[in-house]
């Protein structure tokens, strides 16, 4: 059981936290595509809607298939000494879904740089 205190100090009960990691309410925007050889291609874009060390969980266009290998790509909110925009690259399985959005547990992640082209049409210029 998670026993935790509201902003009066008066004790909660909830249910016991599963996660072992925290969460960060991330807001970004991300493409996704399921990797499964031999298959149609499914991919989209979306938005993260949280992030942890142990998995993310973003907004879909369509529902995903559980234990699926997924590649995200998430804009990153922070730059590179302030100036290299950076994008998450990860891989995880799909532990969750519903009808517009995914839980994925990381397996593997890398930063990778963007490039400012993209950013200006992103931009509109």
């Amino acid at each position: 059981m998670n026993i935790s205190t509201d902003s009066t100090g008066a004790h909660i009960e909830g249910p016991p936290e599963r996660r072992g990691t925290n969460r960060f309410p991330v807001r970004e925007d991300l493409r996704y595509r399921v990797v499964q050889p031999r298959a149609a291609q499914v991919s989209g874009s979306g938005a993260t809607l949280n992030i942890g060390s142990g998995g993310i969980l973003f907004s879909t266009e369509d529902k995903l298939p559980v234990g699926r290998m997924v590649e995200l790509s998430v804009n990153w909110p922070v730059r590179l000494n302030g100036i290299c925009p950076l994008q998450l690259v990860a891989t995880g399985r799909v532990v969750r879904s519903e009808a517009q959005r995914a839980a994925v547990r990381i397996e593997r992640y890398e930063f990778k740089t963007r490039s400012m082209n993209n950013l200006a049409m992103a931009a509109g210029g």
